[in-house]
């Protein structure tokens, strides 16, 4: 079994990479996925932020505030900080169960874990090869304004708020550019699986 940790900044591409890992036979698991369940109505997690954040975190149907979280958190380090701190120990035990899983299914799987904060997390310590996925800076803003309506200075924001790309190509054992072609991302993919499989 090899794990992969798979990464990016935002609106580089890296869930479209993912899809493609899967259908050349990798098992993807998913941080964001993880998170969404960790965090259901009460669950320890939603308990913690409900009380860390107070009433607006919440809707009415007492699922997560998201909007009003990510507004929270973007324009402050230290919320920001405080609500990785209780979602991602959560997370972190979950990949392992689900990872374990399938090494007990499959002892020769390629195990893809798409997680957008590998390094902050420091997931990065626990994966046996990195991939980063990258964009150009105007691409990445002009897909967060396309895909999420944000303002270019929202855009600009979220961005500055992640650990930048260059920092992450530094430490990663593959790079994709997420502005490829389909086939042209496919064919790195393939490459890619190709070696991992004789790793694996």
């Amino acid at each position: 079994m090899i794990l992969v940790g798979l990464t990016g900044g935002l609106a580089t591409g890296k869930s479209s990479v993912a899809r493609l890992f899967q259908d050349n036979g990798a098992y993807v698991i998913d941080a964001d996925e993880l998170a969404r369940q960790v965090v259901q109505p009460g669950k320890p997690a939603w308990r913690d932020i409900a009380r860390t954040f107070g009433a607006k975190a919440l809707n009415p149907d007492r699922t997560l505030n998201r909007a009003a979280l990510a507004d929270a958190i973007f324009r402050n380090e230290a919320k920001r900080r405080r609500l990785n701190a209780i979602v991602h120990p959560r997370v972190a035990r979950e990949q392992a169960r689900l990872t374990r899983a399938i090494a007990q299914k499959d002892p020769g799987a390629i195990i893809v874990y798409d997680v957008p904060l590998l390094f902050e997390a420091g997931v990065d310590k626990r994966v046996d090869k990195i991939i980063v996925v990258t964009a150009d800076r105007a691409t990445q803003i002009r897909r967060l304004m396309t895909r999420n309506g944000f303002t270019r200075a929202e855009a600009v924001r979220r961005l500055r708020a992640q650990m930048p790309l260059r920092a992450k190509i530094a430490r990663a054992d593959e790079v994709i550019d997420g502005t490829l072609s389909f086939a042209q991302t496919k064919s790195e993919v393939e490459r890619i699986v190709s070696q991992l499989k004789s790793l694996a």
